[in-house]
């Protein structure tokens, strides 16, 4: 099978989960609008995101190579609870989108450019793979969430009424970045997600957007 991602060994589970899982047909059904970086302003990458040890190496490997977008951090890795993940950097108030949710930390992740975008998926674009290549598999998978239900894999989104993120003075996550969040001006998530779905689905040989597009039928 042609390597769609960097991380062979997060390929192959992901791969093997989505093939078995069962679909949120609801969740998909809601409607949201498509990511829009001059407005959101990368809300989603506020907080950085956690790494398995697959791809903190796969990052470190090409970290030197983002030299040409002015990256030169050493520090671009952070212990947090016991695991690792991508660090952070205080945010100022033009960095942040107006609607920025008050419960999230005024931070944004270290491999965001001026312009909020990854820098871990300008170089693969220049390198002329996949714009996912290098980036961490839940940070591509956003808003997306793999979840247990039943003893079987289960693909959903997170929404205002249940948000697998909320604790106590943390309302939640996903439902709280413009791309996860209910519009009703928006298309229903499964077309406006198209491109994460695809992708799943190739990894899994499963045609996901041929099962939830059959709702509308």
């Amino acid at each position: 099978m042609m390597k769609r991602i960097a991380y062979p060994g997060a390929e192959r589970e992901l791969g093997r989960q989505i093939h078995e899982a069962a679909l949120d047909h609801e969740a998909f059904a809601m409607p949201l609008k498509v990511c829009d970086l001059s407005k959101c302003r990368a809300t989603c990458c506020h907080d950085g995101v956690f790494l398995d040890a697959e791809q903190e190496s796969g990052i470190a490997g090409v970290a030197g190579r983002l030299a040409k977008y002015g990256f030169h951090r050493s520090d671009w890795r952070e212990r947090r609870g016991g695991r690792i993940k991508t660090a952070t950097v205080g945010a100022s108030e033009v960095e942040l989108a107006e609607d920025f949710p008050a419960h999230f930390p005024i931070t944004r992740c270290v491999f965001l450019d001026s312009q909020h975008r990854c820098l871990l998926q300008r170089l693969a674009v220049d390198e002329g793979r996949h714009p996912w290549w290098w980036k961490p598999v839940s940070c591509w998978m956003h808003p997306l969430l793999l979840r247990q239900r039943d003893g079987r894999p289960f693909l959903t989104l997170a929404t205002p009424q249940g948000d697998p993120a909320a604790a106590p003075g943390y309302p939640g996550f996903g439902s709280f970045t413009p791309c996860g969040m209910p519009c009703d001006e928006g298309e229903a998530a499964w077309k406006t997600l198209r491109g994460e779905l695809e992708m799943l689905g190739q990894l899994a040989g499963r045609n996901l957007i041929a099962e939830l597009s059959r709702d509308e039928g």
